[in-house]
């Protein structure tokens, strides 16, 4: 498939039913070319096929040979990107005693090892053009150690610090880094069939995730917003 550089490509890491897919659909129908990037394929590829322009890769991100040959067919087959989307958050809600070794360093490599080599792939196209936008998926998590998030409170503030370092480094030479810091349950049919209590207004909706993150993706250098929090209305914070 030939490049088409009028189109500018949106990398979006982690793509499943709730805001990875929601990211997607947003920046395509912005005229992104978009890829999908997941473990498998089996969601993305469907996905992709709903989608103008849009292609899924299968990815193991915290591999580093993997994620320089996914990247690199990237850019072979869709341009050098200008927006990556960060998403993954996988963690395991244990304690001290309870939480693994494997555990705690599968958290971090998802959230900040994967992060790192991911974003990486995409600094050289960017400083080049002296433009672009990367975007983390944070999560209140990285504020705070809950008795159950031992593995994964220690993963997202990691995150949040190395989302900071990039942005001190590349904000000057016009690169916008940016983290979302979610607080709530996303939407999705897992998450509703697990809470039946739940009233609608409870859950975080990704496609209005999405919209606050295509609009990070939009503002102007003199006002770039570093962190922004988003979660329902309803939420107690």
């Amino acid at each position: 498939m030939a490049n088409q550089p009028s189109r500018p490509v949106c990398v979006v890491v982690g793509v499943g039913p709730g805001n990875g897919a929601a990211f997607a659909r947003r920046f395509a129908s912005e005229g992104y070319r978009v890829a999908l990037v997941a473990r498998c394929t089996e969601f993305t590829l469907e996905l992709a096929a709903k989608l103008d322009g849009a292609r899924a890769y299968a990815c193991d991100i915290t591999d580093a040979t993997s994620v320089e040959r996914t990247f690199a067919a990237i850019r072979t087959e869709l341009g050098e990107v200008e927006v990556l989307v960060y998403n993954p958050g996988a963690g395991v809600w244990a304690n001290v005693e309870d939480v693994t070794v494997e555990d705690f360093e599968a958290s971090w490599r998802t959230n900040v090892f994967g992060a790192l080599l991911a974003s990486k792939q995409t600094i050289p196209a960017m400083k080049k053009n002296k433009r672009g936008c990367i975007v983390f998926i944070g999560a209140t998590a990285s504020r705070r150690g809950g008795s159950r998030t031992a593995a994964f409170a220690p993963a997202k503030a990691a995150q949040k610090s190395l989302a900071e370092s990039i942005a001190r480094h590349l904000w000057p030479v016009g690169i916008h880094v940016a983290l979302v810091i979610l607080d709530g349950v996303v939407d999705t049919p897992a998450t509703h069939k697990r809470m039946p209590d739940k009233p609608d207004s409870y859950f975080i909706k990704p496609d209005d995730v999405a919209d606050n993150v295509f609009r990070l993706t939009q503002q102007k250098s003199s006002a770039w917003s570093f962190e922004i929090e988003t979660r329902p209305f309803g939420e107690v914070w």
